[in-house]
């Protein structure tokens, strides 16, 4: 971009990412910018990240097709029949053309088969109903409405941010209840991204700081050389390195916002008296390393046209002129500025991990400072190290023109800058190293230990260093003091004697013969805390072997890699991956979601560099920390702290799945229901596509009769109470893997159906065995016949879902009874009046005339009790419930396959 200024030369200048301002940026310490919009349109971040994303469906709708096709083989299989016997019971004389019945001469020259093509399909139309089309619709109304409920649930409310849980979808609601595998990121996720400044090491030795007088004292170092400390020199410029290292800026005093730092333009945690300054950085580490250096006697004054200014402890003002920063990013896993002191002087300094610094620096200064990395490390601390580098005229000279030249590039820009940042940043000087301490999310190891007692495998996918990534699972209870650790790792690989691919293959080998082979076989229903007498495996890969797993050498055999792999991460309590590249997280769970048995995986974090992975898992949740909100716009649902996956998942996610299991249960057991006596009745008026219930009553059961009841079911039902949902989370266990939409529950609804259809239409059919039901003498004809039936059908469905019901609230009082009043009511009204729009009026006064029959009363009501006795006597024989029982633990095994099988659950809380 060219910029063009009077009086002056035009200015070139690059355009790149860092330079993209997106959706809710504020304009904050200047006044004015210049800007160029390139990206609009389809072109924009939130149309393309639109079009890549993959399109997320639950094993609830793939239940639901497969049930359909089902439905859909009996639809066509009745038609058949109908239309097979039809012509059947036709070709017998006397039969095809009574003589109460002759045909006309258009019927007699039509085609034979063109007429039983006909009637198969009039057939068709006739049992159609059978198909639950409107259950589709209510689905979609379940999963709006119950989205709400995790919105409006006061307990994922955080009053730090002043948010609530945020649903982006709502058709993935009834899959938070079938998770199996739950990968969370570390940073932000299971710490809470609020970084305090630690300790120090300083060319070896090492510093902590305390209420002392220099801010200085030495805690331990090299046994040589305790007691000591490094040169003054070398302290002052660590600390220069600390305040000049960064893309730190500092909020003016006067400015419109709140007092305290910020953090992606959130409110940091690191409360400031009104004197001190406050900082605003991309990440809450740069925070804490430059408040650390304020600690110790140097503080970042601020950034004022390209100068950078500083105070050191005497207190005088140090101006450096900042020429190219080198921007982080995850692969380099290091950062990098060139600044130029007023004597003329070219610095470069550079702060990243470990694994990114040693190799491009002198080896004989790593090991004084590797001690103090890898101790602080296994304490938990996140470490960086320090170097820096002295750039001659010429040096620097090329790398600035190599630098000009990369950022102007319209082709492989990126490729190019690496080459420049690589070659510059070789040869360096280790000065020290920096501990930060980022705690554990409140309740984070109760939520984890809940997790894996409902049966999920908990992975952790992190980026850093595998020793603090390894204190953090433990402080979490991923891993137990008793946890036998198999560690993959570029460390164990290394072998002299044999190459890494087959180092990496003997291993896998042996872990997998420790872990799967010789484990005794897991009873189901286990959990960790009743089998501590069985030892207990964690698995811990890094970035770099996984890389070496998933590309194998060309003649190995990659499937053997991945299978050994993932068969010793399935026999695992838990699974590290540390050192993961953002696409690495994502390549993880693409290869356990598309494992055998394809399980449920879940993925939660909290930045952008989690967005791969979420977007993978069948579900994503988004945290809403301090790493922005990449995370929370891309996810399927977001919540303020770990904390409330626990309650999500073991509560919510429980009750949404059995909620719509069973109504989709439900609505295929009462449109076969409905359709079975439609069906019998061919039987007995010679196949002749004559219904037995009212269009209106056709039209009017699925949308008006039946709908609202199952709905408000849906939606409100709570089989057990949400405080022993949280209480157990065993109970987890129950619903895992679609319990309730397998074929042996939907063949329960299923032989149900059935039974009460033909106890509807055969019960009728023996009352009208005598057909003068009436004191006059008069007979009931065909309407009244299915008019009976229809009440019993309507009464005996309605009602079932009443002895399903196990929390009961005003609405399903409301819904239940008054769905049945209305349909009494539509009857009477209905029938009750001459419509002039209808040619044919077949239920006028039908009702009303059936119910002055005391032996229509008296079928009806023996014939709903009938059809219900299987649920009654379920009802009674089950074992009883206290509101607040806690013994779920004493619940038999044949009591839990009784549940499985019936649904609704026998267990009333």
């Amino acid at each position: 971009m060219h910029i063009y200024k009077a009086d002056q030369e035009p200015a070139v200048r690059s355009l790149g990412p860092e330079n993209l301002l997106l959706k809710g940026a504020t304009l904050k310490n200047t006044k004015k910018i210049n800007g160029v919009a390139v990206y609009t349109g389809m072109e924009t971040k939130m149309a393309l990240n639109y079009q890549g994303k993959s399109q997320k469906r639950s094993a609830v709708e793939k239940s639901i097709n497969a049930f359909l096709l089902v439905y859909l083989c009996i639809l066509i299989s009745k038609a058949v029949v109908c239309t097979t016997l039809k012509y059947v019971w036709q070709s017998k004389d006397g039969q095809d053309e009574p003589w109460y019945n002759q045909k006309t001469q258009k019927e007699k020259d039509t085609n034979m088969y063109v007429k039983m093509f006909t009637d198969f399909l009039s057939f068709m139309v006739l049992f159609n109903f059978i198909i639950p089309v409107s259950m589709y619709v209510t689905v979609e109304m379940q999963k709006f409405l119950g989205s709400f409920f995790i919105t409006w649930d006061k307990d994922f409310f955080d009053p730090e941010i002043q948010e609530g849980a945020l649903v982006n979808t709502s058709d993935l609601n009834e899959e938070l209840g079938q998770v199996e595998y739950v990968f969370t990121d570390k940073t932000g996720t299971l710490t809470q991204n609020n970084m305090e400044f630690i300790e120090c090491c300083i060319d070896g030795f090492q510093y902590r700081h305390r209420d002392e007088l220099d801010g200085f004292t030495v805690t331990d170092g090299p046994v040589s050389k305790l007691q000591q400390k490094a040169g003054l020199e070398k302290e002052e410029l660590f600390l220069r390195a600390l305040c000049l290292c960064h893309t730190v800026q500092v909020k003016e005093d006067g400015a419109e916002e709140t007092p305290g730092d910020q953090v992606d333009g959130v409110d940091g945690m690191f409360p400031q008296p009104e004197e001190e300054r406050c900082f605003i950085a991309s990440s809450p580490d740069e925070i804490a390393l430059v408040k650390g250096a304020m600690r110790y006697g140097f503080t970042f004054l601020g950034l004022e046209s390209k100068n950078m200014k500083i105070k050191n402890r005497q207190n005088d003002i140090e101006e450096y002129k900042l020429l190219h920063v080198l921007n982080f990013d995850p692969v380099r896993r290091r950062m990098s500025v060139i600044v130029q002191t007023k004597s003329g002087e070219t610095l470069l300094f550079c702060k990243g991990a470990d694994s990114s610094i040693f190799p491009r620096v002198k080896p004989e200064e790593v090991e004084r400072i590797r001690l103090h990395v890898e101790r602080n490390a296994t304490e938990g601390y996140r470490t960086l190290c320090v170097a820096f580098k002295q750039l001659s005229a010429e040096e620097y000279a090329v790398a600035d023109t190599g630098l000009r030249e990369a950022r102007l590039a319209l082709q492989d820009r990126e490729d190019k800058l690496m080459a420049i940042y690589n070659q510059v940043e070789t040869g360096m000087s280790l000065i020290g190293a920096t501990a930060v301490e980022d705690r554990l999310q409140e309740e984070a190891a109760e939520t984890m230990e809940a997790l894996q007692g409902a049966g999920i495998k908990v992975w952790v996918l992190t980026g850093d260093k595998m020793e603090t990534a390894k204190s953090t699972c433990y402080a979490c209870r991923l891993f137990q003091r008793g946890t036998e650790l198999l560690e993959l790792t570029v460390r164990t690989l290394e072998d002299g004697r044999t190459k890494r691919e087959d180092k990496l293959l003997e291993l896998l080998r042996d872990y997998h013969r420790r872990a799967v082979q010789d484990a005794p076989p897991v009873k189901a229903g286990v959990t960790r805390s009743w089998s501590t007498a069985n030892q207990e495996y964690g698995f811990i890969i890094d970035g770099a072997t996984l890389s070496l797993l998933m590309n194998p050498p060309r003649d190995a055999d990659a499937c053997l890699y991945r299978n050994l792999f993932l068969q010793i991460c399935q026999n695992s309590t838990a699974v590290l991956c540390c050192r993961m590249a953002p696409l690495q997280k994502a390549q993880i769970v693409k290869m356990v979601k598309n494992s055998k048995g394809s399980p449920i995986t879940l993925s939660i974090g909290d930045g952008a560099n989690d967005v791969s992975m979420i977007l993978e898992a069948h579900v994503g949740i988004g945290v809403k920390g301090k790493e922005g909100r990449q995370a929370v716009r891309n996810s399927d649902y977001a919540i303020p702290k770990l904390k409330h996956l626990k309650k999500l998942l073991l509560a919510h996610g429980h009750l949404y799945y059995v909620r719509i299991a069973h109504l989709v249960q439900y609505f295929f057991y009462k449109n076969l229901c409905f359709i079975l006596p439609q069906f019998l009745y061919q039987f007995f008026c010679g196949y002749s596509q004559q219904p037995l219930y009212d269009a209106a009553y056709l039209t009017m059961y699925n949308i008006c009769f039946t709908s609202m009841p199952i709905l408000a079911y849906s939606l409100l039902e709570q089989h057990m109470a949400i405080e022993v949902l949280l209480d157990n989370a065993t109970l987890y266990r129950q619903i895992a893997k679609n319990a309730m939409l397998r074929w042996r529950p939907f063949l329960y609804w299923t032989v149900l159906g059935i039974f009460q259809g033909l106890m509807f239409f055969f019960g009728v059919r023996f009352l009208f065995s005598n057909p003068a039901l009436q004191d006059n003498g008069q007979v009931f004809g065909n309407w009244s016949y299915g008019t009976i039936v229809f009440t019993v059908l309507v009464f005996t469905v309605t009602l079932k879902l009443a002895l399903d019901t196990r929390h009961w609230t005003w609405i399903n009082h409301f819904v239940i009874w008054g769905s049945l009043a209305f349909y009494v009511f539509f009857s009477f009204f209905w029938g009750g009046i001459i419509w002039p729009f209808l040619k044919q009026q077949r239920l006028y006064f039908v009702f009303a005339n059936m119910l002055s029959s005391v032996s229509a009363w008296l079928v009806i009501i023996i014939l709903i009790l009938l059809s219900l006795l299987p649920e009654l006597l379920l009802v009674v024989l089950r074992k009883p419930r206290g509101p607040h029982s806690r013994q779920l633990s004493e619940e038999t095994s044949t009591y839990t396959d009784r549940w499985l099988l019936s649904h609704p659950s026998p267990i009333s809380i």
